[in-house]
């Protein structure tokens, strides 16, 4: 559900980019009483696992679309609705600026329709209702999926507005929610079972990792060394080797597009989406996470058909294996930020 710059209008763009950077002081302001050292490496590792797991997009039968994680819920589970949305934040923004997936004008949005309704909507209203009687197998699998499902609707809602009030008209409002809806209904029941694995291992190992994120208290002496290393490790194998099986048929939004104006793709004014465009092609160098390739082979492959499927490359492992360090690296400085503000203002009260 990653809006290219084609979708929105420098308006819209600009707007939702002030919403989220205040959601964003919003959270850096509220997360330092929970923050500890223990809690910047766990922001770190969630980081790169989410951008991972983002790689492979799983198929969805009888559509011919297919659909990836959001990863907001697992964020908002583990680390809390503001360490959640602001690790989402440094996943879709290392993504946008290295690996072209997404728009730089459409990043504001992006953010917002896959952190903000997860994280601050769905998660405290509806995953945390379904544990106040306690954590179970079975009430982790429900709640998970029923948030996940309505997280991702309200994601794709906003998409729909996003595009309404950008005036894209190649995209109608009536047929354009009728097929975007639908499709993440699918789509979240998917990532909430995925959700409910992850969630599920994490309570079994270490369920105060879970209760201390849901209360906002800091981590504190609980040790997380081995769900860290765990985490990577399936977060580099994701990344390196399971990305080759990723579905290659459209996503949910692409799919969308394509039933409702027969592209994906629509075509960008001059101007400012311009300008980032080309900004964006000297800055991403692994575009969708491949190596970039001269014009005549991407034309030669694109004359050739569907393609191979296991898609082994070694570009798309370099990128899984780089984007993963690199959202590692941002979440965990962005962490180490907030630790060091929170110092500062503890020795300046005392």
């Amino acid at each position: 559900m990653h809006m290219a710059d084609a979708l929105i209008s420098p308006i819209v763009g600009a707007t939702m980019w002030v919403a989220t950077a205040g959601v964003a002081a919003y959270s850096i302001k509220r997360i330092q009483t929970e923050m500890d050292e223990k809690k910047i490496p766990l922001m770190g590792v969630m980081g790169a696992f989410i951008f991972a797991s983002q790689m492979i997009n799983f198929a969805i039968p009888g559509t011919g679309s297919s659909g990836h994680i959001g990863g907001g819920l697992i964020l908002a589970i583990l680390l809390g609705p503001y360490a959640g949305f602001l690790t989402m934040a440094s996943v879709l923004t290392i993504q946008a600026l290295f690996f072209a997936d997404g728009g730089l004008l459409a990043l504001g949005s992006n953010v917002f329709n896959m952190g903000f309704f997860t994280c601050f909507i769905a998660y405290p209203l509806i995953y945390k209702g379904f544990m106040k009687k306690g954590y179970t197998t079975r009430r982790i699998v429900l709640a998970s999926v029923l948030t996940a499902i309505i997280g991702l609707q309200m994601g794709a809602f906003g998409v729909v507005l996003e595009t309404l009030f950008s005036g894209k008209t190649e995209l109608p409002f009536g047929t354009f929610v009728l097929l975007m809806q639908p499709i993440h209904l699918a789509i979240g029941a998917i990532e909430g079972l995925v959700t409910a694995a992850v969630v599920t291992y994490i309570w079994n190992s270490r369920p105060e990792i879970i209760e201390r994120a849901s209360s906002g208290e800091a981590i504190g002496n609980v040790t997380i060394k081995k769900v860290v290393a765990r985490l990577v490790i399936v977060a580099v194998l994701t990344g390196v080797g399971l990305s080759w099986f990723a579905s290659s048929n459209p996503d949910g939004l692409e799919w969308a597009m394509i039933k409702t104006a027969g592209t994906a793709e629509l075509e960008a004014p001059d101007g400012l989406h311009q300008q980032l465009s080309d900004l964006q092609s000297k800055i991403a160098f692994l575009p969708d996470y491949s190596f970039k390739a001269p014009v005549n082979e991407i034309e030669q492959s694109a004359g050739e058909g569907k393609e191979a499927w296991p898609a082994v490359s070694g570009g798309t492992s370099t990128a899984g294996l780089i984007g993963g360090g690199m959202t590692l690296g941002l979440a965990a400085l962005v962490g180490a930020g907030i630790s060091m503000l929170k110092r500062r203002k503890m020795r300046a009260n005392s």
